[in-house]
This record gives structure tokens, sequence and C-alpha cells, in this order.
């Protein structure tokens, strides 16, 4: 098992940038459990050809960007198995776009949430977290915003997020 702190910001896409398509990406399955919970922590993810368990934890109740992160590796064997308990999944393709020294980790969702387009950017530092500036082709930082975590989001549809799309102008993106 291992532990990490995660120090990232996360924003809605304005659009895609430039290149994107040639950049390498993974499809991502996560499955978020427990099924009936408002917001899982416990989440089982397919990057590609590495499986996970995961439990994110927030450092501070108040800022959602730093997170405690517990992970443990899993066969593909496993995560099969794993992947018959009923949860919440979520499909996406996971673009690493570089920009600035940073790589932007752009998530377009697929399937109930296609037209989503989501963008993190992970940091050493909090220090560098609060100098960074959001790239142009992002709309609006939704770090803070408790809808969009993955543990939330895995119950959303894009009808179901209309009113959250409304207050950032916030556009249906398609690849």
């Amino acid at each position: 098992m291992s532990h990490e702190l995660e120090i990232e910001k996360t924003y809605l896409a304005k659009i895609l940038p430039t290149g994107l398509t040639d950049c390498r990406f993974k499809e991502i399955i996560d499955i978020y459990l427990p099924k009936e919970s408002e917001h899982a922590k416990l989440r089982i993810r397919k990057n590609g050809d590495v499986c996970t368990i995961t439990k994110k934890s927030p450092v501070n109740e108040n800022n959602a960007s730093i997170q405690n992160e517990e992970h443990i590796h899993l066969t593909p064997e496993e995560f099969q198995a794993f992947s018959r308990v009923e949860g919440n999944i979520v499909r996406k393709n996971r673009y690493y776009y570089p920009y600035q020294g940073y790589t932007a980790e752009i998530d377009v969702f697929q399937d109930q949430l296609n037209g989503l387009v989501l963008i993190d950017f992970e940091f050493k530092s909090e220090d560098e977290l609060n100098a960074f500036v959001m790239p142009d082709f992002c709309l609006a930082e939704v770090t803070q915003e408790e809808g969009i975590a993955g543990g939330v989001l895995c119950r959303q549809t894009m009808k179901s997020l209309e009113d959250f799309f409304k207050k950032y102008s916030y556009q249906i993106i398609s690849i």
C-alpha cells in the first residue's frame, strides 16, 4: 500500500487545447463505492493497464485542493472481481497535455457525462499551487465544487448538472 499527498487544481474546460488529440491518453474506468453514498471516498480504478483501489480524504475539510490518497495496487484479475461489486461507474479518456512545465490531465467523460471536460493540474507544494495561473483553455476553477468531485460526479448526468453548467456558462464539448 502506498500513501501520498495530492495537491491539485481542477478546472472546467472552455475549449480543447490545440494538439490534444496528438497527446498520449488512457481510458479510465472508475467504480465508486458504496453505491448509495452521496460522496463516495473509495474508488476502484482501471487506468490503462494499471488497477488500484484508492481512498481519498481531505487534509482540511475546507480545502479540496489537498487530499491524502491511499493506494492498493490490484492485479487485472482482482480488478475484475471488484468490478462485479455494485458501484457507480464513470468512464473517461484522460489526455496528458504538456503546458508550461506541467502536465494537464484532461478528462473527456463518456456515457452519462459525455460532453463534460475537466482539467487537473498537480503541484509539488502549496506555494506552487497558489502561484499557478489558469490557462486560456480553461473556463473556471472548480476545485472546491463538491458536485464535480469523482465520488459525487459518479451519480450525475449531464441533465442533473445543468444548473452547475449555467453557473459557469459551460458549453458542452465533444472531441
